[in-house]
Parts: structure tokens; sequence; C-alpha cells
């Protein structure tokens, strides 16, 4: 058996909430958190419980948007003809976009 551990707040979390979602609604999830820097818990507790989600760069969240970028500017390039954007990338560009505008420096630790 595995020991109890607690979180950086030293609270237990022993309580499992689960839900299920869309597949369109399970890859935005996973793209917001991959671009927040954040676990998946804590993201989606932070959203859930109303708080501000802060994005701190750092390697992964750069790496992240780097990836993110790349795509965007790809499907962007491909669509150049069209002219049409759809609406999951208009949301990816957005929260790009949003995270860019309001990325932090990470506090310094002492």
């Amino acid at each position: 058996m595995s020991a109890k551990n607690r979180d950086r707040h030293g609270r237990w979390r022993s309580r499992t909430v689960a839900f299920r979602v869309s597949e369109d609604e399970f890859r935005s999830i996973d793209e917001a958190v991959a671009l927040s820097g954040l676990t998946k818990q804590d993201y989606l507790i932070s959203k859930l419980l109303d708080r501000d989600v802060v994005v701190y760069g750092n390697p992964r969240v750069f790496k992240a948007l780097k990836t993110k970028m790349d795509a965007i500017y790809e499907e962007l390039h491909r669509l150049e003809s069209a002219g049409e954007v759809s609406e999951s990338l208009q949301e990816s560009i957005d929260m790009v976009a949003k995270i860019y505008s309001g990325m932090t420096e990470a506090p310094e630790k002492h």
C-alpha cells in the first residue's frame, strides 16, 4: 500500500472528483493545461473554484506555446486560400494570445 501524500499546502487530498467530457472538450482541456504549465489537477481545481490561473514562464510553458504557435501557423498557412478559420482554431489563437499578454515572471524563491 502506498504512503499517503499531502499536497504542497499540507492538505490531504483523499476525495476523487470525476466527470465525462466529449473528445473535443478533452482536447481543449488538455491544450489549456499544457499551456498553463500547471498539473491537470491544479488547473481544474483553479478553474472550478473560479480562481485566476496565473501562467509563469518556464521551459515547459514556452515549449507548449511554441508547439501550439507552430500548429496555428501551419493551419493558417493551409487555410490561407480558403479564407475560413474554424471555431477551435480561433479558440486556440485566443488562448495563446491571452497567455502571451498575461504572462508574468515566476516569483523569486529565497
